[in-house]
């Protein structure tokens, strides 16, 4: 998109990119590239797991297939963690996302080549790229903002996340298509064209960034850099260790896998927050801000539980259970994951003009209010999805119409406009300096916790059945958001003049 001129330049006279820093511009192009290969591949991803051999596939079962899907999203979000630390502690920003988007790029390109073995080592490319890459842009997009008013900055936040739907939107109709009706090698090769455009972009705009993200907020010291790399090859060497003695035993089984990662999912994060709270560099008030931050940590975790369920489960029923005819043409499963992007550009640029005018009024509803509100939304998704369950199995043809999963995925939609913008924002404002972009990694580990718990919750989808499976989390998530709504006035003691 072409930059053009705000109707308050900034001081230097620059461009801005519509009335933003033009530094957004070049942050914006690269999410919204990167985010193409990711969410290409991930509307692949389980269909292509659970799809016979004989059409290209791998063949694992539907549950499996779901529960790898579930903590595979968890992984890749997990090491936001180290990704965050290494931007803080050895790096800087800048550096880490031009080094986290080189190697998902490799990664997709490796998902490219038809073997097996080889898809899992692409996978794992893409989950340590991503983790260098995704909290780090954001804390750019946090540096850009500095010293400005906090609805500008929520705004610019919102401007970003329509970079991530842009990107999401085109993903699936296109990569989804090549993989699904041509060759699942060739869908995951285009996702790889897609990341090395991001990183192209990436360098070419990094003039305008100014020294943003270009030094680490806080070094690390010899001892310290010999102190983290004996811990990962220590933790690698035990994983590796377990591995080999399962495989050795005759016992291995891919859920081993799924299991140990479920629940380093959970015990990463409450480890991490135990760090946090240790550490000698975190102030008297900083500290009920991260309290503060704990609370929005665990309600985000079950939002983003429900919420990543589009990706396998719902995917699963665009595929089985909706009738996507369109004339005799049946389109693609993988195109109705489009449906969440697309949402969030028609919705996005409503809220975000929605939250500047109610600052300006002075009404504003404050960050505890619309989390409770998303937690409410995204049990109401799940309640449809309980009906539109219902009236599948009561159909004679075991389908329902395209609009059941069009409406669910509208309603999850204004969920996530209450939570996932509002979170980046808040979470780059809460966090002290000496933690940002680790904050911003624990932001990104709510969705790894999330999906982590996935692996085991979806599970019940078989025993339950879909209605009462649905009907179930659906009445979690709206009494979780009226506790929420409940305890916001003690939320916002704790963060001070944080709004």
């Amino acid at each position: 998109m072409a930059s053009i001129q705000s109707k308050d330049p900034a001081p230097s006279g620059e461009k801005t990119f519509f009335g933003h820093p033009r530094g957004m511009a070049t942050l914006f192009m690269t999410e919204m590239w990167e985010r193409f290969s990711w969410y290409g591949m991930r509307a692949l991803l389980v269909l292509y797991l659970y799809s016979a051999v004989s059409d290209g596939g791998l063949g694992i079962d539907h549950t499996t297939a779901v529960a790898i899907y579930g903590v595979y999203n968890a992984v890749v979000y997990m090491v936001a963690m180290p990704g965050g630390w290494v931007a803080d502690r050895l790096w800087g920003a800048r550096k880490a996302v031009l080094v986290g988007g080189v190697i998902i790029a490799a990664g997709h390109f490796t998902l490219a080549i038809p073997h097996s073995a080889v898809f899992f080592l692409g996978l794992g490319l893409i989950a340590i790229g991503t983790g260098l890459l995704k909290p780090n842009i954001s804390a750019l997009v946090g540096d850009l903002y500095q010293d400005q008013p906090s609805a500008r900055r929520d705004a610019g936040f919102t401007l970003f996340y329509m970079a991530i739907n842009i990107g999401g939107l085109l993903a699936p109709l296109t990569v989804g298509y090549l993989g699904e009706h041509v060759d699942w090698h060739l869908g995951f090769g285009l996702a790889g064209v897609g990341m090395s455009l991001a990183v192209v972009q990436y360098v070419l705009g990094g003039k305008h960034l100014g020294d943003a993200g270009t030094k680490p907020t806080n070094p690390a010291s010899h001892a310290e850099k010999r102190s983290a790399l004996n811990r990962v090859l220590l933790w690698t060497g035990v994983a590796a260790g377990a591995l080999l003695i399962d495989v050795l035993l005759g016992t291995y089984d891919i859920e081993h896998i799924v299991n140990a990662l479920a629940v380093l999912g959970v015990v990463v994060p409450i480890g991490y927050f135990v760090v946090i709270f240790r550490s000698p560099k975190l102030t008297a008030e900083g500290r009920p801000k991260i309290v503060a931050f704990v609370w929005f940590f665990m309600t985000a975790v079950l939002f983003w539980m429900i919420f990543d369920q589009s990706g396998s489960l719902l995917n699963i029923f665009a595929d089985e259970k909706t009738n996507r005819l369109i004339g005799g043409w049946e389109f693609p499963a993988s195109w109705l994951q489009s449906a969440n992007p697309a949402w969030v550009i028609i919705l996005a640029p409503i809220f975000a003009s929605l939250w500047v005018k109610l600052a300006q009024r002075n009404r504003e509803p404050s960050t505890p209010v619309k989390f409770a509100l998303a937690m409410l939304l995204i049990g109401g998704s799940f309640a449809l999805m309980g009906l539109a369950g219902a009236a599948a199995a009561a159909s004679d043809t075991g389908k329902v119409t395209v609009f059941w999963l069009l409406a669910v995925y509208g309603v999850q939609t204004m969920g996530e406009m209450c939570l996932s913008p509002v979170g980046l924002s808040l979470s780059t404002k809460l966090a002290p300096k000496e933690f940002i972009s680790q904050i911003m990694g624990l932001w990104f580990l709510a969705v790894a916790t999330g999906n982590a718990l996935n692996g085991w919750a979806t599970r019940l989808n078989e025993p339950l059945g879909d209605s009462l499976y649905y009907t179930l989390w659906a009445v979690v998530a709206g009494l979780t958001g009226v506790a929420f709504m409940l305890g916001a006035r003690k939320l916002r003691s704790l963060t001070g003049e944080v709004h």
